[in-house]
């Protein structure tokens, strides 16, 4: 092959990975501004609607069982939310805690008509009880890649798990 169609290729396959770390570059740009709008958002929103059920909370004067729950929906979704911001990583396991809330809110209303089925507490229960087990099997299928996750086995309830600072107690942390 002649010396000048080897100079064209070499072109051409620079030009090619230019291009394609510009179109990368750009890519990642937009996906990244995208997911920081919409978490600024659904963040947003968030705070909006925890603080609309706080305020009619207390104009009611009171807050029932399923109230507080919605709060504790709302401050899930917060710290799924947060977490996402410092770790770009969605936690399944958040979202599971919210889908049992909102099942014991439905719980609460079901228990509380007169005119629901024992059928109707048991199919709600036992959708609570398999997220129960998920999460379980989250935690325990999760302690290789997140030491801070790992349930308490043998561990003291005082015990340094935070897998990101080091432990005042870790002899290997001390300068």
């Amino acid at each position: 092959m002649p010396e000048s169609q080897k100079g064209l290729i070499r072109t051409a396959a620079d030009l090619h990975r230019g291009m394609k770390a510009a179109a990368d570059a750009v890519g990642i740009l937009l996906v990244d501004g995208f997911h920081y709008l919409a978490l600024f958002a659904i963040g947003a929103t968030t705070v909006w609607s925890a603080l609309a059920a706080f305020f009619t909370m207390f104009a009611k004067g009171r807050a029932e069982l399923a109230d507080i729950l919605l709060l504790f929906i709302y401050l899930e979704i917060g710290a799924t939310v947060g977490i996402y911001f410092k770790t770009t990583k969605l936690p399944v396991r958040y979202l599971i805690y919210i889908a049992i809330t909102a099942l014991g809110r439905v719980l609460i209303e079901i228990g509380g008509a007169e005119h629901r089925t024992g059928e109707d507490l048991l199919i709600v229960a036992g959708a609570i009880l398999v997220l129960s087990f998920a999460v379980l099997v989250l935690r325990f299928a999760s302690h290789k890649d997140d030491p801070s996750d790992t349930p308490s086995l043998g561990r003291h309830p005082d015990q340094h798990v935070d897998s990101h600072e080091p432990s005042k107690d870790d002899p290997t942390s001390r300068k």
